[in-house]
């Protein structure tokens, strides 16, 4: 890509003194907005994200930025490196969206049928540009590397293990990473509040599918057969036992049985009925009770009713836990940005997975929700992320792009004006 020299200059207020981060973050606003907008009425799923990668490209041209388009995926690594030696620092933003119809009434509404930014990854991306370009005007200042990951198929793609596995932190010994931060943005929280813990803050992701087998036969004669579904259905309920019978209330964990698949006429006994769901846990130990329990529950049934079960575990996204010193850190940052009255520590993880928790396996650093609930609205009735009809305040985003500015900054020691 082309690239330009900015000056501390652009950053500088009429007294030669550094402009405050969100007075910066104001003077962006529109084309972070415009960003977005784009983002939003084009969705795209998964790993391979082109438009959205050629429109993060484009928005990026001409600041001081090393590229590296990755290859097994649509992922950016943006490397701006400041005027003085030291340390790395990451900031990441996703960029996919989900499968899923939109019904909002935005101008600038989803036109792709069936996929939909309910998840507010375009706000992610659009943020994570937004502090590129403020950054970028900050280079004289900046003492180490700034590292902007912008990452696809976060929506169960695990987009960010493809990116680590093609060589993302391997940035040298000269200036390691020492820190990665990054914001998940939600359309129930009341706009501007940014909330976070040290410790355990998303949960972990499997998918379970569960197929019973039995023998069919006619509805009529269900004593000739091997009824699969009233199994099927015992297998279910057990499952709820098994959370609260077997579960810490204080190491806590979900089994959500979200499909069952089974039958094909009202007077025909199936062969096989299908239970598919998540399970989700905030610490390995609960993880891997879940998965032993699901498999002893469901054996043990089917087998009280003659029949085999296949329990096949698909292992997701491992458990989020953001450093605690890191995410002191972000707190006071956050602080220093939006007031204390803004900032809140969390009194319990959200049972959400993120692909980040990879990035944080192998980097100290910290996580974050940025509340961009729509001015006015009652947080009991707000659309929350996955809805069809989820809808995020724009002028928050300032906000966004002031936080990750200021958690690079601060992190490389660079005093916040």
């Amino acid at each position: 890509m082309a690239k330009n020299t900015l000056t501390t200059d652009d950053a500088r207020d009429q007294h030669g003194n550094p402009a405050g981060i969100l007075e910066q973050a104001n003077d962006i606003f529109d084309e972070t907005v415009a960003l977005r907008r784009e983002l939003h009425k084009w969705p795209e799923l998964g790993n391979h994200l082109p438009r959205t990668r050629d429109a993060v490209l484009a928005a990026l041209q001409g600041l001081p930025l090393d590229i590296t388009l990755h290859e097994t995926t649509s992922g950016i690594a943006a490397m701006l490196t400041g005027d003085k030696p030291g340390d790395t620092v990451l900031i990441r933003g996703d960029m996919d969206a989900l499968p899923m119809p939109e019904d909002t009434s935005l101008e600038f509404k989803s036109n792709v049928e069936n996929a939909m930014h309910a998840c507010g990854h375009d706000t992610h991306t659009a943020m994570l540009v937004g502090a590129a370009k403020l950054l970028s005007s900050r280079k004289a200042d900046i003492t180490g590397r700034v590292l902007f990951m912008f990452q696809p198929g976060e929506e169960g793609f695990n987009g960010a293990s493809e990116m680590l596995n093609e060589g993302l932190l391997d940035v040298g010994t000269e200036s390691p990473i020492t820190g990665a931060y990054a914001i998940h943005s939600a359309s129930n929280i009341p706009g501007g509040f940014v909330g976070l813990k040290g410790g355990t803050i998303m949960a972990s992701s499997d998918f379970m599918n569960i197929t019973v087998k039995g023998r069919g036969g006619h509805g009529s004669a269900p004593h000739f057969t091997l009824d699969p579904i009233p199994v099927a259905c015992e297998i279910v309920q057990a499952l709820q036992t098994l959370v609260t019978r077997r579960v810490d209330v204080f190491d806590p964990g979900v089994v959500t049985v979200t499909q069952i698949h089974t039958g094909t006429a009202s007077n025909v006994i199936p062969e096989t009925a299908m239970i598919n769901g998540t399970i989700r846990a905030v610490s390995e130990r609960t993880r891997s009770l879940l998965h032993d329990g699901i498999r002893r529950v469901a054996e043990g049934i089917a087998a009280a009713h003659g029949m085999e079960v296949d329990v096949d575990l698909h292992i997701g996204y491992d458990v989020t836990v953001n450093n605690e010193d890191k995410a002191s850190f972000a707190a006071d940052v956050a602080t220093a940005v939006s007031g204390e009255r803004n900032v809140r520590i969390m009194d319990h993880p959200v049972m959400g997975a993120e692909d980040f928790s990879y990035v944080l396996n192998r980097v100290p650093g910290a996580m974050m929700f940025l509340g961009l609930m729509p001015e006015g609205m009652d947080i009991m009735k707000a659309a929350p992320n996955h809805s069809n009809r989820a809808i995020y305040e724009e002028t928050q985003m300032r906000r966004g792009i002031a936080v990750y500015s200021s958690l690079a900054l601060r992190h490389l020691g660079v005093p916040l004006s």
